[in-house]
């Protein structure tokens, strides 16, 4: 299903430490095998374009590699599980959704993301025989982050939510990469996957 603007904002849960780094173009990809409780028991893109939405229970801080985990101490400055609201900061278009399957493949990768080795090799290993999703998004900056309470329907193991959110859709935004940057991106990623 993809998403149609006359619907409700579709958002993607994410590492918040994982948007940060989308956010500020240290890397466009993100990898995916879905949550525990997904519907369908594997993962699959629900929508092309979306907003992320930041998670913060399952980071950790050996799964960064070192030169980021501060990044990952600052998602994580003022935040507790008693909050009732959430900054959305970023919304997403999917470029391209790559299938990775071996060790080999996903290794090659390894320059252009925060996560450490052996977080990419659990997420490749989880589920075995489901390929590994990598998505790479060109990210969009909401020009003013927009503030959402934390809904009961938002929680859970589950990669896709919709929003209940009127304002989201006419918010402006403005793309983290210029044109040139973002295909650049797009490329090192291919020549890497060659």
């Amino acid at each position: 299903m993809l998403n149609d603007n006359k619907m409700k904002p579709v958002a993607l849960k994410e590492w918040a430490v994982a948007i940060e780094a989308l956010r500020s173009g240290q890397q466009i990809l993100i990898m995916r095998k879905g949550g525990i409780r997904e519907e369908t028991r594997d993962f699959q893109i629900e929508s092309d374009s979306f907003y992320l939405f930041p998670t913060y229970e399952h980071q950790k801080k050996q799964w960064i590699k070192p030169e980021y985990q501060h990044q990952l101490d600052s998602t994580l400055a003022g935040w507790s599980l008693e909050h009732t609201d959430v900054s959305i900061q970023c919304y997403a278009e999917l470029a391209e959704d790559i299938l990775v399957k071996d060790q080999e493949q996903l290794s090659r990768l390894g320059g252009l993301h925060i996560w450490t080795d052996t977080f990419a090799d659990e997420r490749l290993k989880w589920k075995r025989t489901q390929p590994l999703h990598v998505m790479l998004l060109r990210v969009y900056e909401l020009t003013a982050p927009a503030q959402l309470p934390i809904l009961p329907l938002y929680n859970g193991c589950k990669s896709w939510i919709q929003l209940e959110s009127d304002t989201l859709n006419s918010m402006e935004r403005k793309p983290v990469l210029n044109d040139t940057a973002f295909q650049k991106a797009i490329e090192e990623i291919k020549e890497a996957l060659r």
